[in-house]
């Protein structure tokens, strides 16, 4: 019997029983995705910011930061893969469960967006800035096409975060139009029994 979700391809013409088999997993499949675990600091409200040092003294100002960013090649194949990080990082922030829905999607829908617009053959950067009382997360791609800001998904975008910005940036490889999309979903703490 084999592990769920795991493939057996055979190795050789013949495929009968002498055949050799190997496992393959299927997220071998989906390309090389660079995680980087960019920063974590304590910062103050006010959004100074100090090394990640413990204090003594006032802890209850400061607010733990964590920064994570992931690169990747532009696929449909590595969205489901961010929209897990993007639910296992709300979870590990304790979001309710709505809160945890709505990021996955949002981020889903924004990945599967930009991807389809996306210049052939580019990259595509996502940072996730987990706060205590929010998760930012920028995508930064390369685009063929204009941004459909006024398209359905762009409101149902709107309508599962917080907010929703976008920043034209220099001109990427090929000089294609470069953006950064940022999305905000407040934190929705979940309730103790």
């Amino acid at each position: 019997m084999r592990p769920h979700g795991m493939l057996l391809r055979s190795e050789g013409d013949s495929g009968g029983p002498c055949s050799r088999k190997r496992r393959v997993h299927p997220y071998r499949r989906r390309g090389p995705i660079t995680v980087t675990y960019v920063e974590r600091d304590r910062s103050t409200p006010d959004s100074g910011t100090r090394p990640a040092a413990p204090s003594r003294e006032g802890s209850s100002r400061e607010r733990l930061v964590l920064v994570l960013e992931l690169r990747t090649a532009a696929s449909t194949n590595v969205i489901p893969t961010i929209r897990t990080v993007a639910a296992d990082l709300a979870a590990r922030a304790d979001f309710d469960l709505d809160a945890i829905d709505d990021l996955r999607m949002a981020v889903d829908d924004l990945c599967a967006m930009v991807v389809r617009i996306a210049a052939d053959k580019t990259g595509l950067r996502c940072a996730f800035t987990v706060r205590p009382e929010r998760i930012e997360v920028d995508v930064e791609i390369d685009i063929a096409d204009p941004l459909p800001t006024g398209s359905f998904g762009w409101r149902v975008l709107e309508c599962l975060t917080d907010g929703v910005s976008v920043l034209s940036l220099p001109a990427g490889s090929e000089g294609h139009d470069r953006v950064c999309i940022t999305v905000v979903k407040q934190a929705v703490r979940a309730q103790r029994p």
